[in-house]
């Protein structure tokens, strides 16, 4: 499982007073599924990312990632952990700007040591950016950047890709596209994806979707659950 969450709580200094971010979350995540995680700015969507991602450390509850604990790990594992199994998108891209497109697709592969050019060049392809390859992130489009990032998160194979409002940066027409495009990739490829969005629209791209409020989670779409009431009829 690429992803289990038990008990976890987070709690967050908010001016002079403390404030518990997260309570008791609890959320598996299997091979090939995906999740879109919704919520109003400020609910915690982006720090239970950054808790997944190793990138703040957990204060109670536990992590696993591959059935491997975080809170046990030390920086250097989290780091070797995010670079073995994780794929992130980041909301402002965070592409190489001295790089080309063919080099930011392949640089996180590479850095994981599960280079593979045809599996890099089949993103691309699939992902309409192969005619790209030889230009700089300078002189791309918001929608050609994000469909960058998404060929690199994948490029290394990840068995969980984390998603941070993967498509708030891009036109209604251009994040229907982006984000049918990395459900389907998701899923042809067996990796895991959670998604973080404030959109409804984008989360219906999801097989399950999840609202954080008020510290909780509650599973607003289920796949698995509307198969089941439609059996009934």
């Amino acid at each position: 499982m690429p992803l289990n969450i038990k008990s976890l709580s987070h709690q967050i200094n908010d001016g002079e007073n403390s404030r518990q971010l997260l309570i008791d979350l609890n959320l598996k995540i299997n091979q090939g599924e995906t999740i879109a995680l919704m919520g109003d700015s400020g609910s915690g969507k982006t720090t239970l990312l950054n808790l997944v991602a190793g990138l703040e450390p957990i204060q109670q509850g536990e992590i696993n990632i591959a059935g491997q604990p975080l809170s046990c790990m030390s920086q250097k594992k989290l780091s070797q952990l995010r670079k073995n199994h994780l794929g992130i998108i980041f909301q402002q891209f965070n592409l190489l700007s001295g790089l080309n497109v063919k080099d930011n697709i392949e640089f996180s592969a590479k850095l994981a040591g599960r280079y593979d050019e045809k599996h890099c060049l089949a993103l691309a392809t699939r992902l309409g950016i192969s005619d790209l390859y030889f230009k700089l992130p300078s002189t791309l489009s918001g929608g050609e950047m994000q469909r960058v990032a998404i060929a690199r998160a994948l490029a290394a194979k990840p068995k969980l890709l984390l998603a941070d409002e993967p498509t708030g940066n891009l036109d209604q027409k251009n994040s229907g596209c982006v984000v049918e495009l990395l459900a389907g990739l998701a899923k042809e490829h067996n990796t895991a994806l959670l998604m973080v969005t404030h959109s409804r629209g984008v989360a219906e791209n999801m097989e399950q979707i999840y609202q954080l409020e008020d510290g909780k989670l509650r599973c607003i779409k289920s796949l698995a659950t509307e198969s089941l009431n439609k059996s009934e009829y």
